[in-house]
């Protein structure tokens, strides 16, 4: 020990006391003793000691119940328990009650050398664990600032996103024509289904996953309003178990269903009649989730609508996911449902 370590001695035995303090005096400890548990008990709470040695056989209050008082001091050192039993019960219920270690009470030199050795491994293994506590502190630190570097980044590309949506917007209404027009507030929702992602990721407690269902809900509230008039209400309903997705899967989630929903918007039902558009994200397993995209309209009958650039982002994103989009005609021809399995991701 290259410094002087503080120990306090609690034993009834004068003799052994007075015998600890100068044997192990020599040894490098600076040592006080008490008498009895309750004068150990404060004694160490008046002062800052580096050990504490308990021994077990005191009249009145035993080790173990000393232990426990001890227990109760703040930044309580680590403790070496002492006895002059053999018995294994012993050790175990005092290092079950927090002792860092234990020797045996014996007659002569050996005892001492024991004792010595025992408070050198306690401090070693004290010293680790506040290495490990300083570490694990640390790296919490560092997680942290990770984690508000990660919310500043999602924060200043939602802001950015918003702001080239906002762009597109108002060019939109300086467009006359309808085609153009209609692909500048396609191509905005696109930007809004992404900008989503990331207002939720840095508005959200957990900064690595976004919320499902809201998610969804905010960008089908999006396309009523701009697909839903009341010459043609379209209702929109999001029914969704509470899953949690990377932002990655979010977002190829997160267009698929904005380029169906947006279709079934514009072409499953005429101009100025009424329709709905039902989505469907349900948990498959703990691994996978299921998508459905399903309207009560015309149905498929082969004739591209658009551009077909949402087709293409679609295969896109469903690529991404790993999965495939597939579609189906209800009955009588009326009616699509579009449904793909992916893993969570």
């Amino acid at each position: 020990m290259s410094q002087p370590v503080r120990l306090l001695y609690i034993d009834d035995d004068a003799g052994l006391r007075a015998l600890a303090a100068r044997r192990l005096g020599r040894m490098g400890f600076v040592v006080d003793t008490a008498a009895s548990g309750a004068e150990g008990v404060a004694m160490a709470a008046a002062a800052r000691y580096d050990l504490i040695a308990v021994d077990h056989y005191m009249p009145g209050e035993d080790g173990l119940a000393t232990l426990a008082r001890l227990r109760e001091t703040a930044d309580l050192p680590p403790v070496v328990y002492v006895t002059g039993s053999e018995e294994s019960r012993i050790a175990v219920a005092a290092m079950k009650a927090g002792a860092a270690e234990y020797v045996v009470k014996s007659i002569g030199d050996d005892f001492f050398d024991l004792f010595a050795e025992a408070c050198r491994q306690a401090l070693a293994h004290a010293a680790l664990k506040a290495e490990m506590r300083a570490a694990e502190e640390a790296l919490k630190a560092s997680n942290q600032r990770l984690e508000a570097l990660l919310r500043e980044v999602n924060h200043r590309v939602s802001n950015s996103l918003q702001l080239v949506s906002a762009f597109i917007h108002m060019q939109a209404r300086l467009v006359s024509d309808t085609t153009a027009r209609d692909a500048l507030i396609e191509t905005q929702q696109r930007i809004g289904a992404i900008r989503e992602v990331h207002f939720r990721l840095y508005t959200s407690d957990d900064a690595d996953s976004v919320d499902v269902p809201s998610y969804l809900t905010a960008i089908t509230q999006e396309i009523a309003r701009t697909w839903s008039t009341p010459e043609a209400p379209r209702t929109l309903t999001v029914t969704a178990d509470p899953i949690r997705l990377s932002a990655d899967t979010a977002i190829s989630l997160g267009v698929i269903v904005n380029e169906l929903v947006s279709n079934a918007c514009k072409y499953a039902y005429p101009a100025d009649a009424a329709g709905a558009v039902r989505v469907t994200v349900a948990a498959d397993g703990d691994s996978h989730f299921t998508l459905a995209v399903e309207d009560d309209g015309r149905g498929l009958d082969g004739t591209i609508k658009g551009t077909g650039l949402g087709s293409k982002l679609i295969g896109t994103m469903a690529k991404s996911l790993k999965c495939e989009v597939d579609y189906a005609t209800g009955a009588g021809g009326t009616g699509v449902r579009a449904t793909l399995r992916a893993p969570i991701g």
